[in-house]
């Protein structure tokens, strides 16, 4: 309990105030610093849903794009939203999308940098991430190998063991399946997947990711609908509680708004992982033309992650006013989902199960890059299979502590992430300039 204790504590610290204001302060820097990189989201949204093979690369720019949100859309989305709303009232869903609509810039900055110093291996197979960015770029070796080290242990935590957890929990609690069982079909369904490396990945997650994220935002719209008549009160209330806070109201304690900001961009930041570093690791096994057209793709992942389905989760679990239960958490978002009879926990229980496993796939890319950095390519198959078998633990193991020190790491990779970012900014400008000045 005490070591517990003591990293929770560190936690607290790692994920403090002044990560966020790092992480937010990027995001408006790259947004200013490259002319509003927003408003090419359009483009960004069509090219991204072109099939074209281009350049070098290793899976299409579509499948990194769907890897990347395979790995970011997960229990955050459903779970991070509705603690936001329940420790820092409605006014926290504005600040989480504002993360969102901010972020898409620092993801394209990743993006941009990790596809120009990305290193094509003897074999063919691409290696790219912010680790071959502080080296290359900055010649700053030590601080990849930090990164990559970051990255391995926040993987096999928030990644892998957290999230086979959280879904063999659900499953025993709702429906009293054995956690033995749901561990054994997820190890068996990761080791299909995993075994045959990003290949194989991405083209599980070209299917999985659009149907899973359609099918969630679909019960949502159907909540939307279901109580259209307050809808227009629910945005105003978000709104206008971001700036002054929610007074206390049947069983929620009452939170200002400094509670709303902060647990706001806190959840938000850690549900689009937008100055995190995860991203752009895929990112750079896209084939494509241009480092900046890659990046436009890869920031669309934001968009949809949190400016959509974040988003969504927020307006309808305010919408629903179960926020004023006291309830948190899954149960929060439950309560909210049993408006729709029947179906509705059955929606909210399917999103929960496709959201968990497309995170578990799509992490385990980002840890194997990270170890190869750190060991060589001969370091892949074994980190592959205790990749495997680390869910069937995660599945069966009480994880807290585990939870924690990956949590940690987690927010510890953002360190050296964002010093490339930074230092590294002029050259994301001028590449996004070159890019545009040729297309017109």
């Amino acid at each position: 309990m005490q070591i517990e204790a003591l990293l929770s504590q560190i936690a607290d610290v790692v994920w403090g105030i002044p990560l966020l204001v790092a992480l937010f302060g990027t995001h408006l820097f790259l947004t200013f610093r490259l002319g509003i990189i927003q408003k090419h989201l359009p483009h960004a949204i069509r090219i991204s849903f072109t099939r074209s093979h281009e350049g070098t690369g290793e899976i299409s720019h579509f499948g990194a794009l769907v890897t990347a949100l395979a790995a970011t859309i997960g229990t955050g989305n459903i779970v991070g939203v509705s603690t936001a709303v329940a420790l820092g009232g409605p006014g926290a869903v504005l600040w989480m999308w504002l993360t969102g609509v901010f972020g898409i810039a620092t993801k394209y900055g990743e993006a941009v940098l990790s596809v120009k110093y990305r290193v094509v291996n003897e074999d063919g197979t691409i290696s790219g991430g912010p680790m071959y960015v502080l080296e290359k770029g900055l010649g700053m070796k030590w601080l990849g190998v930090i990164f990559a080290i970051f990255t391995v242990v926040a993987s096999f935590g928030i990644g892998n063991m957290v999230q086979a957890n959280s879904i063999a929990t659900l499953l025993q609690t709702r429906y009293q399946v054995s956690p033995w069982l749901t561990g054994a079909v997820l190890t068996a369904f990761t080791g299909v997947v995993i075994i045959g490396g990003i290949k194989s990945i991405a083209r599980v997650c070209e299917y999985l990711v659009p149907f899973m994220a359609a099918l969630y935002l679909v019960g949502c719209v159907a909540l939307l609908v279901i109580g259209h008549h307050s809808i227009g009160d629910t945005i105003g209330l978000i709104v206008s509680s971001a700036f002054s806070g929610q007074a206390a109201l049947g069983g929620f304690a009452g939170a200002g708004a400094r509670e709303a900001v902060r647990y706001g961009i806190a959840r938000g930041l850690f549900s689009n992982e937008s100055g995190l570093g995860s991203a752009p690791i895929v990112a750079a096994a896209a084939q494509t033309s241009h480092p900046v057209r890659q990046a436009l793709i890869s920031s669309t992942g934001t968009f949809w992650d949190t400016v959509v389905v974040c988003a969504a989760t927020g307006i309808v679990v305010v919408n629903s006013g179960a926020w004023t239960s006291g309830l948190k958490g899954a149960e929060l978002t439950n309560a909210a989902f049993s408006d729709i009879p029947h179906i509705g926990p059955m929606v909210l229980s399917f999103g929960l199960l496709t959201f968990v496993f497309s995170t578990i796939i799509g992490w385990s890319y980002y840890g194997e890059k990270a170890l190869e950095y750190l060991a060589g390519r001969g370091a892949i198959k074994p980190y592959r299979w205790l990749w495997v078998a680390a869910v069937m633990v995660g599945s069966v193991a009480s994880l807290q502590v585990v939870w924690t020190f990956a949590d940690i790491a987690n927010g510890l990779m953002a360190v050296p992430n964002l010093v490339a970012l930074l230092l590294l900014s002029p050259v994301i400008a001028s590449e996004t300039k070159e890019y545009f000045s040729r297309r017109e």
